[in-house]
């Protein structure tokens, strides 16, 4: 589905990724993982848009989209939910999910899809009239997934979901990013918690100073020596 070959990224003179490859498969679910700093945020902006890589090819369904416009990205089929979720503080829930779907004329089908995603969250259902900034960070969460999932992605990059949520939350938000993957939707996840992240995926990318690594099973990689001691904190 996603095919990232050999990206370079840089702020500035500041390169952040260095010859950076990756792909995901249809309804596939991978982590990409890595310290604070690595780039994994970057690289998700970079797939987005929102960034361009100064050299390499990035094509989703075998269609080259590098240098595409971010708008034209979520109409090609990728959707993003950056950290800190960012949704549109003084418009309601029913707001910003009707502005997930902004490329989207097909009205009646927005409106089941709207009324899907309520059942899925069903505390957004409940709160679909409240400003997004009266909501819980959890729930923001919520929100901020729904309206990506508005556009109908063929591939949603979750960009550290679980961050600054309780326990309980957290616990929420995998079950549901789980949910989704049983839906067939394709995920990119790059999440802290490297445990839950290698638990629920089925492949995974290890970033630091913007290369990868190594890559591998999840399965595999949850019992690598390296991945344990460097990011499960175990010996």
């Amino acid at each position: 589905m996603l095919k990232v070959d050999g990206i370079y990224t840089q702020y500035g003179k500041i390169k952040v990724l260095n010859n950076v490859s990756f792909e995901i498969n249809a309804g596939e679910i991978v982590a990409l993982i890595g310290t604070n700093g690595a780039g994994k945020s970057t690289f998700l902006k970079t797939v987005s848009g929102l960034i361009r890589p100064t050299r390499g090819r990035v094509t989703l369904l075998d269609k080259d989209i590098h240098g595409m416009a971010p708008e034209k990205i979520v109409r090609a089929g990728i959707a993003h939910v950056p950290e800190g979720r960012h949704v549109f503080a003084r418009q309601t829930v029913q707001t910003n999910l009707e502005m997930g779907a902004f490329i989207r004329t097909d009205t009646a089908e927005i409106k089941k899809d709207m009324e899907r995603y309520f059942d899925i969250f069903p505390i957004l259902g409940e709160r679909r009239n409240q400003p997004a900034g009266t909501l819980s960070g959890g729930e923001q969460q919520m929100l901020a997934i729904a309206r990506g999932l508005m556009a109908r992605p063929r591939l949603l990059l979750l960009d550290e979901p679980s961050m600054g949520l309780a326990p309980f939350l957290v616990n929420e938000i995998f079950r549901i990013v789980g949910q989704l993957h049983e839906q067939g939707i394709a995920i990119v996840l790059v999440e802290q918690n490297v445990k839950k992240a290698l638990k629920i995926t089925q492949r995974a990318y290890v970033m630091e100073l913007g290369q990868i690594l190594y890559h591998g099973k999840s399965s595999d990689l949850i019992e690598d020596d390296r991945v344990r001691k460097s990011y499960l904190g175990e010996t």
